[in-house]
């Protein structure tokens, strides 16, 4: 990474290299979103896939929210799920239900049918998004790029819509770990071109998303899930830090930390002062204030960002983040609130 670039001494890069920075940086998960009553308008006419698959549009909604809260970061509007796609599964977003997957991955067979990704050329939409969005963005703000990590992707696969016990998804992990590994490697291939193309297009850092993971315990991450996250790091352009975030489990933040990522995300379902003894000092940490605590109000929100600023206690290395995202239910006030009170309070 060129040192000359505006970016590249932004307090969100810093923080990623573990250096001391003017404040702690903040952006925040799902940041452009349902809470906002622009990104309402524009759905009331345009289906959630389309959107995505709208560059213009995607730039448009992420410049908006980064406007409007004053965050240290935007990341690419986009669906983890949109890879999947061109890997030969059929993706609709149905209004109340969520994603569905109309032929998921039920018997280790039906792995064959997951095609290999190949080129980035089906996903183009998402990288002229990344080329859109970091054209608009003030030079001295990051973009984030991200894409889903490879257990969640294949969990989505197998159970084909968001489930509660994994059931499917672990009896084949459990019956066939052959089949799960070839499946597991051949997503792995596909997220380490989708995120190199971002980082071509434009993007200074990217994300790992393991929304799912939480439900494996340590030995089954470290046997089934570890290799291939750590892979895609390994294979990631040099010298953009990798944020990977995983939540439900925070047993796993130890293994998370031997997968090389530069930063950890965390949960709210830890003290972020034990989650970075246990992921170790060595790494930076991202999170982990609670997404309800933005639904009081703002003498609590502040309340509860300084005691998380209080339990990083002016390491370097923290970025400021929620255990997950925003929810739609979220006054936008609040948000900004929150961003105001860990500029604040977080300023060294």
């Amino acid at each position: 990474m060129n040192d000359e670039l505006p970016w590249h001494d932004c307090p969100l890069l810093k923080a990623a290299r573990c250096e001391p920075a003017e404040r702690v940086p903040i952006w925040l998960m799902r940041q452009a979103g349902r809470y906002m009553a622009d990104y309402r308008r524009l759905r009331r006419d345009t289906p959630f896939l389309d959107l995505c698959k709208n560059p213009n549009l995607c730039a448009e909604v992420m410049l908006t929210a980064v406007e409007r809260l004053g965050v240290d970061a935007a990341i690419v509007f986009s669906d983890l799920l949109l890879i999947l796609e061109p890997m030969g599964l059929e993706l609709e977003f149905s209004t109340g239900e969520g994603p569905l997957l109309h032929n998921p991955i039920r018997e280790p067979g039906d792995v064959d049918r997951l095609r290999e990704l190949e080129s980035i050329e089906p996903l183009g939409f998402v990288v002229e998004a990344v080329r859109k969005t970091r054209a608009g963005l003030n030079n001295a703000l990051p973009l984030i790029g991200f894409a889903g990590a490879p257990f969640t992707l294949a969990a989505y696969a197998i159970e084909g819509r968001g489930g509660r016990d994994y059931r499917r998804t672990k009896t084949l992990m459990f019956t066939d770990a052959g089949a799960f590994n070839a499946m597991m490697s051949r997503l792995s291939r596909a997220i380490t071109l989708y995120l190199n193309a971002q980082i071509e297009a434009g993007a200074q850092l990217v994300q790992l998303f393991d929304s799912w993971v939480g439900c494996l315990g340590t030995d089954d991450y470290r046997r089934y899930v570890l290799p291939h996250t750590r892979r895609i790091i390994e294979s990631i352009a040099p010298g953009v830090p990798v944020i990977h975030f995983a939540t439900g489990n925070p047993a796993l933040l130890p293994l998370q930390s031997e997968a090389g990522a530069a930063v950890v995300g965390v949960d709210w379902r830890i003290r972020l002062d034990d989650a970075w003894a246990a992921i170790g000092h060595d790494k930076a940490v991202q999170g982990n204030l609670d997404p309800v605590v933005l639904l009081t109000n703002p003498a609590e929100i502040r309340r509860r960002a300084k005691e998380i600023l209080d339990q990083a206690a002016g390491r370097p290395g923290h970025i400021f983040n929620l255990g997950h995202g925003v929810l739609p239910q979220t006054p936008v006030e609040n948000v900004v609130a929150l961003v105001d009170a860990v500029h604040e309070l977080g300023s060294r």
